[in-house]
């Protein structure tokens, strides 16, 4: 029997779907903070809030994946670690840490291509639930992360 190692996740609401990031990328979860706006932004950079002594854009997931945004009272922040930069992403709802055993986590099917394949980890099912590993790092594309550097730091 192959054992993979236990890996956690922190799951989390966009729209009707379920996704999950892995722990070690996550640095905290906030309550939801309006964002400062910054001009002539994507549609998805809510803009930014001040973060730890300087100031974080805020990458909106759900116009990230084109699904309608409003704000409730269980929206939350959850500020990400992409290795060089820190984000925060705004999800509907943060769920839960799951433990799951890292052979139970599947690739992307094949017909999954594209740009929704480049954000995509893997996939974990379970019983009545699909939920979705996000790779944080691959959220924004290398030009995006170039501009909202240049954002953050001015």
């Amino acid at each position: 029997m192959i054992t993979g190692e236990d890996v956690q996740l922190v799951t989390f609401r966009v729209g009707p779907q379920e996704f999950a990031f892995d722990i070690l990328q996550i640095q905290r979860i906030l309550r939801y903070e309006a964002p400062s706006p910054l001009p002539q932004s994507p549609s998805f950079l809510e803009g930014v809030v001040p973060y730890e002594g300087g100031a974080v854009p805020v990458v909106d997931l759900r116009k990230r994946f084109e699904l309608e945004a409003a704000i409730r009272e269980e929206t939350r922040l959850m500020i990400v670690d992409l290795g060089d930069q820190r984000v925060g992403v705004l999800v509907d709802e943060v769920r839960e840490v799951l433990r799951v055993d890292s052979t139970t986590i599947s690739a992307p099917a094949p017909i999954v291509s594209g740009l929704a394949a480049a954000y995509i980890a893997g996939i974990v099912t379970r019983p009545g639930r699909t939920i979705i590993i996000l790779n944080a790092r691959k959220l924004l594309s290398s030009t995006e992360r170039l501009a909202l550097g240049a954002m953050g730091s001015s």
